[in-house]
């Protein structure tokens, strides 16, 4: 019996000492500062000031430093992720592909609005006083006017408008104006709103939430023509090297925010999610399923630019693609990301 009462508390200690270990190990995984990347949908005080109040309280629940990464574009972020110096970041579904296809990234969490909306749409906007009023008289093409593209990794300025808005239609931008500039969202609409240029993309989040509370005047000054079938909301990514123990961490912040706890928690956490970018709520579990509407949008775009060139391979890649992408859509689809 003293025997087996010793073996017991042997295996005991050990078990204890493997567990202090793997905990030690666990720990160690976390690195000491996490890197969050934030895209340049305006400028990087405004979006600072909106994104502070939740990284702090993401510090304070990991227990290790959490620092806001900012680029000019949003290629930035891409390479940040892809050269290891942002480990989460906010992503548009466009520039989501591109840092999981190149940077290494995974999406793991989905945004969505504060009223509990899951999407956003694109928008071609004017000037309140301009003649154009719809897609039509911007298809007319006569190259007299002016025109803000978006961010070339922009979902809502850039990818979405490119294939409904142009593709679909057999035209470029440049088929169409006399100059053709990019810019972020927020630069688009000060551009229309101030006449400097005719016609930009834009989108609904933009407008009606940031622009309509930052600068009303602005917002006033604008005019929607078209507006896109909806978007799914913004992806959340984190580079897929980053270690178990850290993801679980950071995955049980964003799911339990605005959720759990008390009532003046969840009430003081819902009120910082309202105040970042176009006022969110409570974010969903998603993974990289989430993107396969804008990929079947963008191999849908490469077949046209293909067939337009007279390139058999090229629409013969496109449409493998397709069905690839088709296939993998009826699996995830119906269950969501």
């Amino acid at each position: 019996m003293m025997l087996k009462t010793l073996t017991t508390a042997a295996g005991l200690v050990t078990a204890l000492a493997l567990s202090a270990g793997i905990a030690s190990v666990a720990q160690a995984e976390m690195p000491d500062q996490i890197n969050f990347g934030i895209i340049s949908t305006e400028s990087s005080s405004a979006l600072e000031k909106s994104f502070s109040p939740f990284l702090e309280d993401m510090e304070k629940s990991l227990g290790v430093k959490v620092k806001p990464f900012f680029a000019s574009d949003y290629a930035g972020v891409i390479e940040g992720m892809r050269f290891g110096k942002v480990d989460v970041a906010w992503f548009g579904n466009k520039s989501a592909i591109e840092a999981v296809d190149r940077a290494g990234g995974e999406v793991f969490a989905q945004t969505i609005k504060d009223d509990g909306s899951k999407g956003y749409y694109s928008l071609l906007i004017v000037n309140k006083d301009s003649k154009i009023n719809s897609l039509d008289d911007v298809l007319t093409c006569d190259k007299t006017l002016t025109f803000g593209n978006g961010d070339p990794n922009s979902t809502s300025g850039f990818a979405i408008p490119g294939y409904y808005v142009w593709a679909l239609n057999d035209k470029t931008p440049e088929d169409c104006f006399a100059r053709v500039t990019n810019s972020n969202h927020e630069g688009n609409a000060m551009a229309v709103a101030t006449g400097k240029v005719d016609v930009a993309t834009n989108n609904t989040e933009s407008i009606y939430a940031r622009l309509a509370k930052s600068n009303p005047e602005a917002a006033a000054n604008i005019k929607e023509i078209w507006r896109s079938p909806m978007i799914p909301s913004d992806p959340m990514v984190w580079r897929k090297e980053l270690a178990g123990d850290a993801k679980q961490k950071i995955y049980y912040f964003f799911m339990q925010y605005g959720r759990f706890g008390d009532a003046d928690k969840v009430k003081r956490e819902r009120e910082v999610l309202a105040s970042m970018s176009d006022g969110w709520g409570p974010f969903l579990a998603s993974s990289d399923a989430q993107l396969l509407d804008v990929r079947q949008i963008e191999a849908f775009k490469a077949k046209i630019k293909a067939q337009n060139a007279g390139d058999e391979a090229g629409v013969k890649a496109a449409e493998e693609k397709l069905k690839d992408l088709q296939a993998y859509a009826k699996i995830v689809g119906a269950a969501g990301y």
